[in-house]
């Protein structure tokens, strides 16, 4: 985080960060305070908070359904909470600066969530398969959709919707992040008590159960909490791809599958790989700025065909 903060068209030192917080008296004070503490230390926070709970999501659902190939899109999080926005970006260009992406993203997150757990309920029981099925149709249906949206749009409401698409934390200020924190900071905590659950869990959901966990109660809370943080993030950021995905394969390597370790460390590894693709994001091709999930995908993709090949071997 104190390197995200360094980073950025004007590099700054670390006696500019002790001058913004004022533990020295250095010169250019009042710029050092503006540009690190109102423009990037919201920035660095909003990405360790999402990165931190993209990676914790990514390891619950990848515990809940038993595939290390999960993750949170796969349920139709992701393309639930994109639809929702572009459908707002399109159709009201003027709500751009507003409130009301963010609100259309996580309401479109939570009724994607809604209808995938209402198909895969059958005789008062959730079917993990059935819903898995379910979210990747839902997510070709939303796919679908955006691509009409995008298809429509006009020139400035494509130029917002594509960045926006392809992630950014450069909307991230004070006011949003007072707003987001709570709906990302949530499922990072609540999460890691399913630990326990998800370690029986990979025994079987019927070991599981005779076991004593409570299976119904795990497969509603767990969804639930991950659509309220993937949805908040993607409100806040746009869509940042892989996160979810890669770092619990990453942390799973390092400290094997019990969830006890794999969920708190993916959080800690999700926020330091978002801080620093950030920060690279900003520092790559200055002035402008590389969108934050395109590099995401660009350095995510090779390296989790990497983990492959070398499970493989």
């Amino acid at each position: 985080m104190v390197l995200g903060l360094c980073i950025g068209p004007v590099p700054a030192t670390l006696n500019d960060l002790l001058a913004a917080i004022g533990i020295t008296d250095a010169p250019g004070r009042e710029y050092a305070r503006t540009a690190l503490l109102e423009l990037r230390l919201p920035r660095v926070l909003l990405a360790a908070m999402t990165g931190a709970t993209l990676g914790v999501c990514g390891a619950a659902i990848q515990g809940l359904f038993r595939n290390p190939l999960a993750e949170p899109g796969l349920i139709g999080v992701s393309a639930g909470a994109a639809l929702g926005a572009v459908l707002v970006l399109v159709i009201m260009p003027a709500a751009m600066p507003g409130l009301l992406v963010p609100i259309a993203a996580c309401f479109g997150a939570g009724a994607t969530v809604w209808l995938v757990l209402r198909i895969a309920r059958r005789a008062g029981r959730t079917h993990v398969a059935t819903a898995l099925l379910a979210g990747v149709a839902i997510n070709a249906i939303a796919g679908a959709s955006i691509g009409v949206l995008t298809y429509i749009a006009d020139d400035s409401a494509l130029r917002s919707l594509t960045f926006w698409l392809f992630g950014s934390l450069g909307r991230a200020d004070w006011p949003m992040l007072m707003v987001a924190a709570p709906a990302l900071l949530l499922p990072t905590l609540l999460l890691p008590r399913y630990a326990p659950a998800l370690n029986a869990w990979l025994l079987g959901e019927d070991a599981a159960r005779h076991l004593g966990v409570p299976t119904e109660r795990v497969k509603r809370h767990v969804p639930l909490l991950v659509t309220l943080g993937v949805g908040a993030a993607v409100a806040a950021t746009g869509v940042i791809g892989f996160v979810g995905l890669v770092v619990p394969h990453l942390v799973r390597t390092l400290t094997g599958p019990d969830h006890r370790h794999v969920l708190p460390a993916s959080a800690v590894a999700g926020a330091v790989l978002l801080v620093l693709a950030d920060a690279t994001a900003r520092g790559v091709a200055t002035p402008a700025e590389v969108p934050v999930g395109l590099l995401t995908a660009l350095l995510g993709g090779p390296f989790f065909l990497w983990l492959l090949l070398r499970r493989r071997a």
